[in-house]
């Protein structure tokens, strides 16, 4: 995975986010993604492509047992370590395919906007079908395929520069999608609805829940997320492994 996330300017714009500012809270798909955690006082969790580490500290919060964040940034990494202090984290500096996977290691695994990096996506869902415990849950957020096929990933406009429609072409050809994010050049991977889906279901999983992210109704004065409604943008799946 391509690594922009260390890129002086990504860094500087992606930290005036209000996400990154605010926390999970300010993530408007947070009222739906908080759900679909399991209870997690005295289980281990891994957040895969862990950021700043928001995930990381609400498990803890919930009287995890043990945390482990994975990112392939160090500058998130640090971040990570800087916001949520002494939680009893642990912050690594890995990508997702890189991370060796243990055999039944982990209660949970989540994994927030950061899987549509990944271009083999079915072999990662097996690596963490393996390294789930029996009844393990796998949690993740997702840009929806129908967002990840749009071209440039961006509006078409009117002439006053409003958005008109969100324009979707080669939705059924996978692969590498170029796109302009946060000042930068950002390759991301297009995954279509029956690539997840299937490859949760193949991988040996259970689907459990699915849903299309919806920014909340008290949310709806910030400028541009009445537009949210106009298209998906983020995928939320929970998933889980068989029990003996």
């Amino acid at each position: 995975m391509k690594n922009e996330y260390d890129n002086e300017i990504f860094f500087e714009e992606y930290a005036k986010m209000s996400r990154s500012q605010e926390g999970l809270p300010a993530a408007g798909e947070w009222h739906q993604l908080k759900p679909l955690f399991p209870e997690l006082k005295g289980k281990a969790v891994l957040d895969l492509g862990c950021g700043y580490g928001w995930h990381c500290k609400f498990a803890a919060e919930q009287g995890a047992a043990r945390v482990l964040g994975i990112d392939l940034s160090r500058r998130m990494i640090e971040e990570a370590k800087g916001r949520n202090g002494d939680k009893g984290i642990t912050y690594r500096i890995c990508g997702i395919e890189e991370y060796e996977y243990p055999e039944n290691e982990w209660d949970c695994v989540v994994s927030n906007l950061a899987l549509h990096y990944i271009e083999d996506i079915e072999a990662v869902f097996r690596q963490i079908h393996k390294t789930l415990k029996p009844g393990g849950v796998f949690i993740f957020n997702i840009e929806h395929p129908v967002f990840t096929a749009g071209v440039g990933q961006d509006w078409i406009y009117t002439a006053e520069g409003q958005p008109k429609h969100w324009p979707v072409d080669d939705y059924f050809l996978p692969g590498k999608r170029l796109t302009h994010f946060l000042g930068c050049e950002v390759e991301k991977q297009h995954h279509t609805l029956t690539q997840i889906l299937m490859g949760l279901l193949r991988s040996g999983f259970t689907l459990q829940a699915v849903e299309e992210a919806m920014p909340p109704e008290e949310m709806m004065d910030i400028p541009g997320m009445k537009d949210e409604l106009r298209r998906p943008m983020m995928l939320l799946v929970r998933a889980f492994t068989k029990a003996n």
